[in-house]
């Protein structure tokens, strides 16, 4: 039987030329389907990779209690100073702690695409900066200076927003800020953001408290401690969280957006590609009426024929669903996009194309393949090899 059916899709597979349009059309169907999925789910990797690339194991954020976000939390200067000096965060060489309290602010800035203002985030920064967040590093023009109304810009941000450039003046409510630098963090959610004083952009927005501090621990394995020391205290109302735990919630909610949304799309996608296999079987089978029902007459099984149907259908489904996957990979891997992030701001980052959803893409071209096949394959040893040859 196995015999059999290797032999009969062979037979299958050589007559392919013969029925080019056909299989072209199992071929095309799927491609387009599995590019689309592959592609917009690369949307919600891509978001979550810029999200997850902005942590390490031994920085901590701390928030307000009960705030799910820095834009909505408010800490206070005595908060703080309580923190800053909360057992377990590492020192520098002049036993200064590696802290960093910061305020978060929305202002706007024109897209280059478009030209319309759209929201991005302003960062107060402490002085700490290179201390708490060392990938950060200048990649043009210089770093800001304190009390001064001076900004650095992300990379990902110069690449969507105009006027980002060394040496540009943007407006924000009554004051003027100069842009005096691009810096690069590994493509972390900080390149979507500006970077400026803490206390100038405190002055700027009237802002007495702020919205979180971040620190640098002595080791990973001391938030525990640090934890513990800011919950048990009395006088605070703080939570503390690493930053993994911190970006993934705030990553969750537009990542299942993005992945429902996709799902959504090649489902009705694959639907109609289930269709257009069908047909393009059926067509297929009926084509070569009067050859199956003569194998079939000669001794060959119902079984092996239509599994070599089945076959037929699931290497060209395969072979689109291949296609489709490199076509996304070769179009969009890499492509830098932006969206709405969890401060309403506009986050940028790049679609990345992972090999899981490279094999999600295939699998789904490959179910596509064998539901097209397996009715027409049904059909075929259903009918009798007398009506099968009379009707041929």
């Amino acid at each position: 039987m196995l015999l059999q059916w290797l032999r009969l899709s062979a037979m299958g597979l050589a007559s392919l030329p013969q029925r080019l349009g056909a299989s072209s059309v199992i071929v095309i169907g799927i491609a387009c389907v599995v590019a689309v999925f592959v592609s917009v789910l690369a949307m919600g990797s891509g978001f979550k990779h810029t999200l997850a690339d902005s942590t390490r194991a031994d920085r901590v954020i701390v928030l307000r209690g009960g705030s799910d976000a820095e834009l909505n939390s408010n800490l206070t200067r005595e908060d703080l100073d309580t923190v800053a000096n909360a057992p377990g965060i590492a020192v520098d060489s002049a036993g200064h702690p590696v802290f960093s309290k910061e305020i978060i602010t929305v202002v706007n800035v024109p897209k280059i695409d478009t030209g319309t203002p759209s929201n991005i985030t302003l960062r107060g920064v402490g002085l700490a900066l290179s201390e708490v967040r060392p990938e950060l590093s200048i990649v043009e023009g210089r770093m800001f200076r304190p009390a001064v109304r001076e900004l650095i810009a992300g990379a990902g941000a110069a690449k969507q927003f105009s006027g980002l450039a060394p040496g540009s003046v943007l407006r924000f409510g009554n004051a003027d800020w100069t842009v005096t630098g691009i810096f690069s963090s590994h493509g972390d959610i900080h390149e979507s953001e500006l970077l400026a004083d803490v206390d100038t952009v405190g002055s700027s927005i009237e802002r007495g408290g702020y919205s979180s501090a971040v620190a640098i621990l002595k080791s990973a394995d001391a938030f525990q401690a640090f934890k513990d020391a800011l919950t048990s205290n009395p006088q605070l109302t703080v939570e503390a969280q690493r930053e993994s735990a911190y970006y993934a919630a705030q990553s969750a909610q537009i990542t299942n957006i993005i992945n429902v949304i996709g799902t959504l799309v090649a489902v009705i996608m694959a639907v109609g590609a289930t269709f257009g296999a069908l047909n393009s079987m059926y067509s297929a089978v009926a084509v070569r009426g009067r050859e199956l029902a003569t194998l079939r007459a000669v001794g060959f099984s119902a079984l092996p024929l239509m599994l070599s149907v089945m076959t037929e259908a699931l290497l060209l489904s395969l072979l689109g669903g291949i296609i489709g996957a490199a076509l996304a990979w070769l179009v969009f891997n890499g492509h830098t996009v932006s969206t709405l992030g969890g401060a309403f701001a506009q986050v940028v980052f790049k679609l990345t194309v992972t090999p899981q959803l490279i094999g999600e893409g295939v699998i789904w071209a490959c179910l596509i393949g064998l539901l097209g096949g397996l009715f027409p394959a049904l059909r075929m040893v259903r009918v009798s090899v007398t009506e099968a040859l009379r009707t041929a």
